[in-house]
């Protein structure tokens, strides 16, 4: 998983609240289990004009240019801002690898559904939960100057303005260390991999049928 520390970014505006995961990556996207290949596919529904899966090219199709990732204001932006209550739904993890694979580090919006804010840190996506007037802040901001770069700073927790403002936001330690450290529940795992191969030593000594081939 890719570590997260400091991000700065312009900064892509989704101003909808109540964003669920099918809107996020549609139901006939599920079919891959690959974690990647999904960005193509994000917003789908609202990014293009023609009904698409994964044996249609997405460079086939006709792009809605009022959709914000179609607006080349905010290409190559790494942070999603949106409203209230967004990835609620179903808890497809897919929704999380589509944002990923796109190539968005960070989404902030007032409030997330608990399945898909989970997801995001088991993905290396941070979910910043900022106030609703800060989130507007930050709307109003985009606005005036879509160029604008806004930095994420993880280990100080805070998201710094391009007017030198800076609004802070909590994370639970245990999911910020993995987050800076890059490890998901694999990682954290194979960081005991010592302890773990001599455990299964001592085993097969204590108990060798157990590991009869």
């Amino acid at each position: 998983m890719q570590a997260f520390t400091v991000v700065t970014s312009r900064i892509a505006p989704l101003d909808r609240p109540n964003v669920d995961t099918d809107a996020i990556i549609p139901k006939q996207y599920l079919k891959s289990i690959r974690r990647t290949g999904f960005g193509p596919f994000l917003f789908d529904d609202w990014r293009y004009r023609d009904p698409g899966d994964l044996e249609i090219d997405p460079a086939t199709r006709r792009v809605n240019p009022d959709f914000v990732l179609n607006q080349p204001a905010h290409q190559g932006a790494q942070i999603l801002i949106a409203r209230d209550n967004f990835g609620c739904g179903s808890s497809r993890e897919h929704a999380v690898w589509a944002l990923d694979d796109y190539g968005f580090r960070a989404v902030i919006a007032p409030s997330f559904a608990d399945i898909f804010f989970s997801n995001c840190f088991k993905n290396g996506v941070l979910p910043v939960v900022l106030k609703p007037e800060e989130v507007q802040a930050i709307f109003e901001g985009v606005a005036k100057n879509p160029d604008a770069a806004f930095t994420i700073d993880l280990p100080a927790q805070q998201v710094k303005l391009p007017c030198g403002n800076a609004f802070a936001f909590e994370i639970d330690p245990v999911r910020k260390r993995n987050l800076v450290e890059g490890l998901d529940e694999i990682g954290l795992t194979l960081k005991n991999a010592d302890a773990i191969r001599a455990y299964e030593a001592r085993r097969a000594q204590q108990a060798p049928w157990l590991f009869a081939s």
